[in-house]
């Protein structure tokens, strides 16, 4: 079924597709090949190996398509990939030129709905580099509309900002965000705090919002949710917590905690919350960057956590470990990668298996 026989004047949520959470299981990762040494700079050499170790983990349990600008960019690519030891039958290759590497952010939103002949869409949100911070973002823009092009899955264009890692779900209806994000005059300041909930109730199949209010300091994204809290099961919140009141994270983080605490979800149930600690402060170059061990990437096999080189890693992983007894929880050394100011979540996007 192509594009032309689904009505793409309707929305998502009334064709039937709903967006997944992270750990059904994937028909493949999207990435963008990291290249703009402005994201990393004076350090962008140094983020290959971790990369490239992150997609062999990746490629042990499902495909890893990554998007690269041309021949020279892949065969880049490949040495590395290849250094790491990854299953290279499982990389598979687009030329699809990108700005940077934030897959999770430009990357396609792929909803399901199982009942339909055509059983994978994608959403197409508009894309501005978190607020107009980074431009050119036009690359970046198109990349969902190009991936649907392709494998000839409709798209939905919803003609408003938002990006990938600003939104969590727990695969029955709840989407969990942030005030300082998806409310920040930089994204969609001609919408309300309503309208912007329809908008995601809409266009990825869901029927709650709820929302903590902020992000962690050095965040240049105005406060990602999945920097703070991110759903493990339909009840289960990892949320990271600063025990030190000192630091500047501290208060912010409690902030989110209360709220957390506070809320309902549709079967009107509280969150189970599990805290989770923050890494010893990451910083370079004077500049406190947004590490924290909630960037992690659920895959088929793994959850694939960011660590920092300080003794909270082995705390964090087994904490993370414990939330998912199915998969194997495995840490990749994130100091070089954070100073891009994200990690393995933020560089990642799944596709579900049908």
């Amino acid at each position: 079924m192509s594009s032309e026989s689904l009505n793409l004047e309707t929305t998502p949520a009334k064709a039937g597709f709903v967006f997944p959470p992270e750990w059904v299981k994937h028909e493949a990762t999207w990435l963008s090949w990291p290249h703009k040494e402005e994201s990393w700079p004076g350090k962008i050499d140094a983020i290959y190996p971790r990369y490239a170790e992150f997609i062999k983990y990746l490629a042990l349990s499902e495909k890893v398509r990554i998007n690269v600008r041309d021949e020279e960019m892949k065969a880049f690519a490949l040495k590395h990939i290849a250094k790491a030891g990854a299953d290279l039958s499982q990389i598979e290759f687009f030329f699809h030129p990108t700005n940077d590497a934030w897959c999770r952010d430009h990357g396609p939103a792929f909803l399901m709905n199982p009942n339909a002949v055509q059983k994978k869409v994608i959403v197409d949100w508009g894309f501005n580099a978190w607020g107009g911070k980074y431009p050119p973002f036009d690359l970046d823009d198109v990349i969902p509309t190009k991936i649907g092009a392709h494998f000839n899955i409709p798209v939905f264009h919803p003609y408003i900002i938002m990006e990938g890692g600003s939104v969590e779900f727990n695969g029955k209806g709840t989407i969990l965000t942030s005030r300082s994000c998806l409310l920040n005059e930089n994204r969609n300041p001609h919408l309300t705090q309503e309208q912007i909930e329809q908008y995601l109730k809409d266009y990825y199949g869901q029927q709650q919002v709820l929302w903590v209010s902020d992000g962690i300091v050095g965040d240049d994204t105005d406060g990602h949710i999945d920097d703070t809290v991110r759903f493990v099961n339909e009840n289960t919140v990892l949320t990271v917590v600063e025990d030190n009141p000192e630091d500047e994270n501290y208060e912010l983080l409690q902030t989110n905690l209360r709220e957390l605490k506070e809320m309902r979800l549709l079967n009107g149930e509280p969150l189970n919350i599990i805290e989770l600690p923050m890494p010893d402060a990451v910083i370079f170059e004077d500049t406190r960057l947004p590490a924290s061990y909630a960037n992690f990437y659920i895959s088929n096999g793994h959850v694939i956590v960011p660590t920092y080189r300080c003794e909270k890693d082995a705390i964090a992983l087994e904490i993370i470990a414990a939330c998912f007894p199915d998969r194997e929880t495995v840490g990749i050394d994130s100091t070089d990668i954070i100073w891009g100011l994200g990690s393995f979540h933020c560089l990642s996007q799944q596709e579900p298996a049908i």
